[in-house]
């Protein structure tokens, strides 16, 4: 399974358990989205309140596309969680993704 790494940036709430935290990655471009998922989801460790933030984190992805932009570079587009803007398809670099182990 693939995943994309993203920064756990804060600790929003116990409510629901096991907690949820805001999660931020950069896309192709250079553009900062977030989203909102439970801890267990995007990292294997015990996050709470008390953890010092950000904290490395992966979510799932699936590939959409493989291409390469204007600039030549290699470009790949994956489906995932929702952003809060509501977006789920976003353009990535290669380095931005991994083989999920868990």
């Amino acid at each position: 399974m693939t995943g994309m790494k993203v920064s756990i940036v804060r600790y929003i709430s116990d409510d629901p358990q096991p907690g949820i935290v805001e999660c931020q990655f950069e896309d192709a471009y250079g553009r900062r989205w977030s989203f909102v998922e439970k801890t267990l989801v995007v990292s294997p460790e015990q996050l709470n309140e008390h953890t010092v933030y950000p904290q490395p984190g992966v979510t799932a992805c699936n590939i959409v596309q493989q291409f390469a932009d204007a600039t030549g570079r290699e470009v790949i587009r994956i489906n995932t969680v929702e952003s809060l803007e509501g977006v789920t398809q976003f353009d990535v670099l290669p380095e931005s993704l991994v083989e999920l182990n868990w």
